[in-house]
């Protein structure tokens, strides 16, 4: 069992900045592949980047790709998202989700846990 809480939304003005954690729970953090999804109000949620569990491996949406990094530090059971350059279609809120056994899921029902969200809202 894995819980997940994430936090650093907020509300920025379009080019800045936003870094984004997902604190995990649990003695098995470091051996669970780890997503970031966003939810825009009345779309689906949608991909946003994925890392590995040893950190090594990372894939974006095209979307970001270029301006968010995927991180991870197994010794904290956290994940970050740093978002640069941000744009206001960047407004949803973000979800950090855990997969275990998954080499690298972009699609939400390889995910086996969830975190409650955080806002961000980029103004133009």
């Amino acid at each position: 069992q894995v819980q997940l809480e994430e936090s650093g939304g907020g509300l920025v003005q379009a080019g800045g900045s936003l870094r984004l954690s997902c604190a995990a729970s649990g003695r098995t953090f470091s051996s669970y592949t780890m997503g970031w999804f966003r939810q825009a109000p009345g779309k689906e949620r949608e991909f946003v980047a994925v890392i590995t569990w040893s950190g090594t491996t990372t894939y974006y949406a095209d979307s970001v790709k270029g301006r968010f990094t995927i991180s991870r530090d197994n010794a904290k059971n956290t994940v970050y998202l740093q978002m640069n350059s941000l744009k206001p279609e960047d407004t949803a809120v973000y979800y950090c989700a855990a997969a275990k056994w998954r080499p690298m899921p972009t699609t939400t029902r390889e995910y086996d846990y969830w975190g409650q969200g955080t806002r961000v809202t980029v103004s133009s």
